[in-house]
């Protein structure tokens, strides 16, 4: 809604007019009737201004008994109705002074006003048409009454006039996203981005929606046309590598993907979500091809000041659900370069894969650090006592267990692989009721689980 109609302004319009009528009274007439007139409508601006709008209307029908054809009187009604809730009256009002001067745009912004209140979203839409020809910035205010009353051909017709002649803004944007959800929409728009680009061809953002489009409609080869016909225009564009490097991993161009993925990772005009489902699709494309897994280890280094993930621990995490122990330890060594805190998960995934691999002493020296760390996380313990066991170290792995163990609270899984440890410990040392003892704990609690 715009700004409304200033006092001064309504005072400057309403004095001129009495100038103007009373220039043909007799000059005694016009000291009275002015006086009157005047004492009348400051008495009902005094009034409007403290809200005492019942007042004012008294105030105002005074002057309209001395002026019946002021449409700035009917004007100031009409806005006293409308401070007081009375939408009928309010709109009557207005509608009067539109009757009486049809050329003044703010009387129609009253009627506006009160069918924006009233919700009268229909009525607005010729009230706001009867506006635009004084004041075309309320084309604004009609794009967003198509978008409330679902008119959503006329408005992504607005849209796109507006987008062209003043620029485009982030709530039009917003607005023919939700409208191009709309699969019918789509063909239209399509239509209506190659015309712009045919007229503008250095406008990058018609080229990526247009890409998006076709992306979205999984139109491919058209949205790689855009993209290469976009590289020509502006070779600058890093947008354009968005789209081609998905098509070059498609077509197993490796090398040429990577040049695109370079060039997207090391761009600030480019969104961290789309680098990152970017690097993902580069990681499963690596994984199916080693030869480019060096170009995914420089590939991380775009993201060290990523606070949001850490992608090495990710791409860990990755290759760790593949069972590729020894990539997934890669990058879980790689990601704790690239934060200053220790990773509780990191680390135990770390250990976990080298257990897998069986490199026990590498799991004791870990698991004893980290239980300085974590003295209080029974899982270090568990890891410490497993190798001291695989290395034969039975005295070391009973006394490091049975410390772990009263940190065990709420997680079966972790008691029953204590007792097992436990008793290999007890089996290692000799003593065989303590052996059993453990091996039936841990039976029993497998029994419970099911």
């Amino acid at each position: 809604m715009k700004i409304k109609w200033p006092f001064i302004f309504a005072f400057s319009v309403l004095l001129g007019n009495t100038v103007t009528v009373l220039a043909q009274t007799e000059p005694e007439e016009i000291k009275v009737e002015g006086d009157k007139f005047q004492d009348f409508f400051y008495e009902s601006i005094f009034q409007k201004s403290i809200e005492n709008y019942d007042k004012s209307l008294v105030a105002l029908e005074q002057c309209l008994k001395l002026k019946p054809n002021e449409a700035t009187i009917f004007f100031e009604m009409g806005k006293n109705y409308l401070y007081s809730k009375d939408y009928k009256n309010a709109y009557s009002s207005f509608e009067k002074a539109t009757q009486i001067d049809p050329n003044n745009k703010w009387f129609w912004v009253g009627m506006y006003d009160v069918c924006y209140e009233t919700k009268d979203f229909n009525q607005a839409i010729i009230i706001v048409n009867k506006i635009i020809p004084f004041d075309s910035e309320y084309k604004e205010d009609l794009v967003s009454i198509y978008m409330l009353t679902k008119q959503n051909e006329k408005a992504l017709t607005l849209i796109n006039e507006l987008n062209e002649k003043v620029g485009k803004t982030e709530r039009r944007e917003m607005y023919k996203m939700e409208i191009l959800s709309e699969g019918k929409y789509q063909n239209s728009e399509i239509d209506n981005l190659k015309e712009q680009i045919d007229k503008n061809p250095k406008e990058e953002s018609n080229y990526i929606a247009l890409i998006f489009l076709y992306s979205n409609n999984n139109e491919e080869g058209k949205a790689e046309d855009v993209a290469k016909k976009l590289e020509r225009e502006i070779p600058e564009s890093v947008w354009a590598h968005v789209s081609l490097f998905k098509s070059y991993l498609e077509k197993n161009e490796g090398a040429n993907a990577v040049k695109s993925m370079n060039i997207v990772l090391g761009s600030s005009k480019i969104d961290s979500k789309i680098k990152h489902r970017v690097l993902n699709e580069f990681l499963i494309f690596a994984n199916a091809n080693p030869q480019f897994v060096p170009d995914l280890d420089h590939a991380i280094g775009y993201f060290k000041n990523d606070k949001s993930v850490n992608v090495a621990k990710e791409i860990g995490k990755f290759y760790y659900n593949k069972q590729q122990w020894e990539k997934a330890i890669k990058y879980y060594e790689l990601s704790e370069k690239d934060i200053s805190e220790v990773d509780l998960e990191t680390n135990l995934l770390w250990l976990q894969a080298n257990t897998e691999l069986k490199q026990f002493e590498a799991v004791l020296k870990k698991s004893m650090t980290m239980i300085d760390t974590y003295p209080a996380e029974p899982q270090f313990y568990y890891y410490a006592g497993m190798a001291n066991n695989q290395l034969q170290s039975f005295k070391k792995a009973k006394d490091i267990l049975e410390m772990g163990l009263d940190y065990v609270v709420e997680n079966k899984n972790l008691e029953i692989n204590f007792n097992i440890q436990l008793g290999e410990a007890y089996n290692g040392l000799g003593d065989t009721s303590k052996k059993e003892l453990y091996f039936n704990k841990a039976n029993q609690l497998l029994k419970e689980k099911k």
